[in-house]
């Protein structure tokens, strides 16, 4: 059997641990949670800062292979409201911190955030920044859609402080673009990436799917040609995550017969990577991309790398806020997810509470088990030399190890783990083994997408 066979099982993404469907969320009440977001706020804010997610769920068009959370209309009247919700979101918790927060860390996602006027997303900005010390070495970033993205929005997120821009590209196949039903040509993006260059972005992302219907091995290459002309910073390269189960209709527009399979799938992935190494990309952590002296090169090489709901930064809190429908928050000790429905978001946040919906209290094991976890993730290896990194559930995590160190995917040492380059492909299968909460309660149905 192949290790691509072997290995490509139903498992989680890691952005967090434990992973939401295992949230003890009978267990979660709000007072316990807002006394951690205290505590947590008390111990970083002064030190590292916080981070700050903000959800802006709206998009003009469905793309069907889409796993995000958004709300489709071409009805813009939605912007000021839903902005006025954030905010008042947001006064919800400068409650709860009782002070002024730092912030070190910015990330407008989507949905599609540039489908807000260049306006409205500077009132949202400016009316947080009155209420917050932006630190000067704050990194400050926004999804755009290569469609919208003006050289306004640009112009007023870059006076606002931002200097990352990721734009979603995922494929220049025509025919797979038409199937995704996100047309968007090489000159489009290629314009947004000259207006961005022009006004001072210094670090430009492109996302790429392998695993898109229709995708093929020549298609890879041609878009990979195209993406290396435009020279972005960083490449962000995802696994396609077919879902219809969840994600519903979107993912029913094609079937699993138009879907590259396990052994074709990964070859796209390998095409792509061998392509990123022959432009001078280096792999950094799972599923990105770097030139050297970019700051995610930087914080790879030198042992700085985070991850949280938002997936790799530089920037290293411990508490993450998310505004929005359907946004999670993170205070290190505790997670929290909102309501994902808009209009019932905005009538929990207008009625004067938290939009909760759900939530999880860490206990010992879950944050002994997380740091492992991050560590494999950002870093390759973990140890747990010290008492304080060791229990039961690490031991149990390196007995599942023993196939993948016999597949040389993993090299087990005195009170160290290694992930090898050839096991670097098979990073969740790894983290996996030391999910504890999931080898105690294994799902009788696919919670996660295949590993490959």
């Amino acid at each position: 059997m192949s290790l691509i066979s072997k290995y490509n099982v139903a498992a989680p993404r890691y952005t967090s641990y434990p992973t939401v469907p295992y949230w003890e969320e009978n267990s979660f009440n709000q007072d316990t949670w807002k006394t951690l977001m205290k505590k947590s706020f008390m111990e970083t804010n002064g030190k590292e800062g916080i981070s700050l997610y903000i959800h802006l769920p709206f998009c003009e068009k469905l793309c069907t292979y889409c796993g995000c959370n958004k709300y489709i209309t071409i009805n813009h009247q939605v912007e000021t409201p839903y902005i006025d919700t954030l905010l008042k979101e947001w006064d919800l918790y400068l409650a709860v911190f009782g002070s002024k927060p730092r912030i070190k860390e910015i990330h407008l996602g989507g949905g599609t955030p540039t489908f807000f006027s260049a306006d409205n997303l500077n009132h949202l900005l400016s009316r947080i920044y009155e209420t917050a010390t932006v630190l000067p070495d704050a990194s400050l970033s926004f999804e755009g859609h290569p469609g919208n993205t003006t050289a306004e929005h640009l112009q007023t997120l870059y006076d606002m402080g931002f200097r990352r821009l990721s734009l979603g590209i995922q494929d220049f196949d025509k025919k797979v673009q038409e199937i995704i039903n996100r047309i968007q040509p090489v000159e489009m993006v290629a314009e947004v990436v000259q207006n961005a260059r022009r006004i001072g972005y210094t670090s430009i992302n492109f996302d790429l799917i392998y695993g898109l219907p229709l995708q093929t091995a020549t298609g890879m290459r041609e878009t990979i040609n195209e993406v290396v002309k435009l020279r972005p910073d960083r490449i962000s390269f995802y696994s396609y995550a077919h879902v219809p189960w969840i994600k519903g209709t979107g993912q029913r527009k094609y079937t699993e017969a138009d879907l590259p399979q396990e052994a074709e799938k990964r070859r796209l992935y390998e095409l792509g990577k061998s392509l990123f190494y022959m432009n001078g990309y280096s792999e950094i952590g799972m599923d990105h991309f770097a030139l050297p002296g970019e700051e995610l090169h930087k914080a790879f090489e030198t042992g700085n790398l985070h991850r949280n709901f938002m997936g790799y930064t530089v920037s290293h809190t411990s508490l993450l806020v998310g505004l929005g429908a359907s946004s999670i928050g993170d205070n290190w000790y505790a997670y929290v997810q909102n309501e994902k429905q808009v209009q019932a978001y905005q009538e929990l946040v207008n009625n004067g509470y938290f939009p909760i919906v759900k939530g999880h209290i860490l206990n010992t094991e879950d944050l002994l088990i997380r740091r492992h976890i991050h560590n494999l993730m950002c870093n390759f290896e973990t140890q747990w030399e010290r008492a304080d990194t060791q229990c039961d559930a690490v031991i149990e995590g390196l007995q599942r190890l023993q196939e993948p160190e016999k597949d040389e995917l993993v090299k087990v040492l005195p009170q160290k783990v290694v992930v090898t380059s050839k096991g670097k492909p098979f990073i969740r299968n790894i983290c996996m083994a030391f999910d504890a909460r999931l080898w105690r309660q294994i799902p009788h149905s696919q919670l996660f997408s295949k590993a490959i």
